[in-house]
């Protein structure tokens, strides 16, 4: 079964700084996920931009965080707009051309 990038960006309300404290404080909510390899969280200060690029072992695992109450949650906060997510299959040869964490096609742990 193939590993699951999950995209989810948004614009945010808040201050920059609390948007970063708003993030670490629910860093382990994220970390505990069932499936989830890891997390790279996203921000462009200038313009407000958040979001995260999510690997999931597969593709079961990334549906459920898509069909989430956390996800719900997050992307139906007030203090979040313009909130998208998409889910991808992961290629593995061009992956290891490009210098990816990857062993035989398959994302390494």
């Amino acid at each position: 079964m193939s590993q699951q990038i999950i995209q989810v960006n948004f614009q945010f309300k808040d201050s920059v700084e609390n948007y970063k404290i708003s993030a670490a404080a629910i860093a382990e909510v994220f970390a505990n996920l069932p499936g989830l390899q890891w997390k790279i969280w996203l921000i462009d200060e200038e313009r407000k931009e958040g979001g995260g690029i999510y690997l999931f072992a597969d593709k079961e695992s990334a549906d459920n965080y898509i069909n989430s109450a956390l996800l719900k949650k997050i992307s139906t906060n007030p203090g979040f707009t313009n909130f998208h997510v998409k889910q991808f299959d992961t290629l593995g040869e061009p992956g290891i051309i490009t210098h990816a964490p990857l062993k035989n096609g398959a994302v390494m742990l």
